[in-house]
C-alpha cells in the first residue's frame, strides 16, 4: 500500500496542495495501469453522458453554455463540444454541468473498509474536465490530464469515505470541489499555500445545502451542483494565484463546516490517507450506472431483472403481477423513497423515484417481451440492456403513461431494518418480492453487488457500458465510436489531439428534451 496520511492534528488544506503539487509532478509514484484504465472509462463514460444531454438541448446544459460561449476569448479553453474558446471557469461549468445533467455517470459511496473509513458520503466522476481545461491551458498532453482525474478522483474519494456532509445536510459536491481546486491549481503551476487558499476560499464562500436536492419536485440545480460550485472553486483557485488570501488551516478552523458539524478540541476530525502509487486508489471503488437512474435504486433494478428471467410468466402484462415489495437500506429509502416521489413530475424527481425506476424498466422489459417473446431479457447480463433506462424514459409522455403509473401504484417501497443498513455503503442491499396474478410470491433473496458495482465480480462491465455508450451515443452523433475510442486512449493522446478533443460534431435535436 503506497500512500501519504494527512494527519488530524496536521494542516490537511495545506497537505492537500502539497500533495496535488508533488502526485502531478510524479514525484510521489505512479499509478498502476489498472488505474489509468479505470479512470480513462469513467472519463469516457462521463462524455457520452454529456453529449447525449447537449444533443438534446436538456435545459440547464444548454443554458450554462450559452454563458460559456458568451465568454470567448483568446486564451481561453473550449467547453464540451466546441471549439470556441472560452473563460476556462466557464467551459468547465458547461462542461460539468452536461455531464451530470443525465445523472448516469460514475458514482462512489464513500466506503473502504481496509481502512476502517466507511463516512458513506456520495459522489460522482463530474470533474473531469477540470483536469482536460488545465492540461489545454498549460500545453499538456492526454497523459498529464489522465493524470489530473486520478488525482481529482483520488482527493474527492477519499474525502468521501472520512465525511459524510449529507448527514449534516451539506451536498456531496463539496469534496469534488475542493479536489477541483486542488487539482486546477497543481497543474497550472500554483503553490501548495496559494491551493490551501482557494480550499479555504471555497469552504468559507461557496459551501452548497442539500435544499437543491429536496422538495416536492426537483429542479435544474441537482443536475448542476456540480458544475457550479466547480465554477466557484476555480475562481477562488484563479483568485489564489493573484495573490489574494483566503481563510488558512480550513479543516482545523473551528467555525468552518468540518468541526462545526463534528466538534473537536482542536484537531481535524479525520486523518486523510491518499494513495501515491499502485493500484489502491479510490477510483477502483467506484461503481458504474448502467442506464438512467440514481444509483440507490440499482440493487432493486438487479433483483427485478432476476425475476424477470427466472420467472418469464411474469413479463406477459402488468396484470400478470399483483404487487411488488422492494426493501432496502436508509439512506436509499429517504432519498429516492420520499413519499413525493410517487408522483413525479419533472425528470430529476422521476430519476429519484424508486416505484417510477423499477415500474419503468419493468414496462419496457414487458413490452420487449410482448415483441420478441418470454425469453427476451436471455439469462444474465445482456438482459440489463432490455431493461435500461435512457432519455426517453423521462420525456414527459414518459412519466405520465398510463401503464407505468399502474404499475407504480403496484409498488411498495420499505426499509429492510438493521440488517439491510449493515450492508451499506459496502454494497446496494435490496430485496425484491413480486406477488403474481395467484397470488405466488418470487422473492430475489438479498442483493448486495449489483451489476455496474465495483465489488461485482460476474458481470460483463464492458459489454454493459458498451451497450449504455451506443444507447446514448447514437442519439447525440452520427458515429459515437470515434470519440468513444480516443477517450478511452486519453492517456496517449499528444498535446494537439487532447486540445482538439472537445470538437465534436453533434446530431443537434429540433426542439429541447421536455
Amino acid at each position: 500500500m503506497s500512500e501519504i496520511t494527512l494527519a488530524r492534528d496536521s494542516n490537511q488544506a495545506l497537505g492537500l496542495g502539497r500533495y496535488a503539487v508533488a502526485f502531478l509532478s510524479g514525484s510521489l509514484g505512479e499509478p498502476a495501469d489498472a488505474v489509468l484504465d479505470r479512470t480513462a472509462l469513467y472519463f469516457t463514460d462521463s462524455v457520452v453522458c454529456g453529449l447525449s444531454a447537449l444533443a438534446l438541448r436538456t435545459n440547464a446544459p444548454m443554458v450554462l453554455r450559452a454563458e460559456a460561449l458568451a465568454s470567448a476569448c483568446d486564451d481561453g479553453v473550449p467547453p464540451l463540444a466546441s471549439n470556441v474558446r472560452v473563460a476556462p471557469e466557464k467551459a468547465i461549468l458547461a462542461t460539468c454541468a452536461a455531464v451530470r445533467e443525465w445523472d448516469a455517470n460514475g458514482t462512489n459511496f464513500g466506503c473502504d473498509p481496509a481502512r476502517g473509513n466507511t463516512a458513506g458520503e456520495f459522489g460522482h466522476n463530474d470533474f473531469y474536465a477540470v483536469p482536460v481545461a488545465a492540461a489545454g491551458l498549460t500545453g499538456g498532453d492526454g497523459a498529464m490530464a489522465l493524470r489530473g482525474m486520478v488525482c481529482l478522483d483520488e482527493i474527492r474519494g477519499r474525502l468521501a469515505e472520512v465525511f459524510a456532509l449529507k448527514d449534516h445536510a451539506i451536498d456531496h459536491v463539496v469534496h469534488g470541489a475542493i479536489a477541483s481546486a486542488a487539482v486546477y491549481g497543481a497543474m497550472l503551476g500554483a503553490t501548495p499555500a496559494q491551493i490551501e487558499s482557494a480550499i479555504g476560499l471555497f469552504t468559507a464562500h461557496h459551501v452548497p445545502w442539500r435544499a437543491i436536492r429536496a422538495g416536492y419536485q426537483l429542479s435544474d440545480s441537482k443536475g448542476a451542483s456540480a458544475a457550479i460550485s466547480t465554477e466557484a472553486a476555480i475562481v477562488g483557485m484563479q483568485r489564489a494565484i493573484r495573490g489574494f488570501v483566503g481563510p488558512a488551516d480550513v479543516f482545523r478552523n473551528p467555525e468552518a463546516l468540518w468541526r462545526r458539524f463534528q466538534p473537536t478540541t482542536g484537531d481535524s476530525p479525520f486523518d486523510l490517507s491518499l494513495a501515491t502509487g499502485g493500484d489502491d486508489f479510490a477510483v477502483m471503488g467506484m461503481h458504474f450506472k448502467l442506464g438512467l437512474y440514481e444509483h440507490q435504486s440499482a440493487g432493486a433494478l438487479q433483483a427485478l431483472l432476476a425475476l424477470l428471467q427466472a420467472h418469464p410468466a411474469l413479463l406477459s402484462g402488468p396484470a400478470a403481477i399483483q404487487s411488488i415489495r422492494i426493501l432496502a437500506y436508509e439512506p436509499a429509502l429517504g432519498i429516492i423513497g420520499d413519499p413525493a416521489k410517487r408522483d413525479p413530475r419533472t425528470r430529476q424527481s422521476a430519476d429519484h423515484s424508486m416505484v417510477y425506476i423499477v415500474a419503468t424498466a419493468l414496462r419496457k422489459a414487458q413490452s420487449l417481451a410482448a415483441y420478441a417473446g418470454p425469453d427476451a431479457l436471455g439469462t444474465g447480463d445482456e438482459g440489463w440492456t432490455g431493461i435500461m433506462l435512457g432519455p426517453d424514459d423521462y420525456l414527459q409522455a414518459a412519466l405520465h403513461d398510463e401503464t407505468t403509473r399502474s404499475l407504480m401504484a403496484k409498488i411498495a417501497f420499505e426499509h429492510g431494518g438493521p440488517d439491510y443498513d449493515a450492508g451499506y455503503p459496502d454494497g446496494i442491499p435490496t430485496s425484491m418480492i413480486i406477488t403474481d396474478a395467484d397470488g405466488r410470491e418470487h422473492d430475489s433473496g438479498l442483493v448486495l453487488h449489483p451489476a455496474g458495482h465495483a465489488r461485482s465480480t460476474t458481470a460483463d462491465l464492458w459489454g454493459l457500458l458498451s451497450a449504455k455508450f451506443r444507447m446514448l451515443g447514437e442519439g447525440a452523433m452520427a458515429d459515437p465510436q470515434p470519440i468513444i475510442d480516443r477517450c478511452r486512449a486519453v492517456g496517449s493522446l499528444g498535446a494537439d489531439d487532447l486540445r482538439t478533443l472537445w470538437n465534436i460534431e453533434l446530431t443537434w435535436s429540433d426542439d429541447p428534451y421536455d
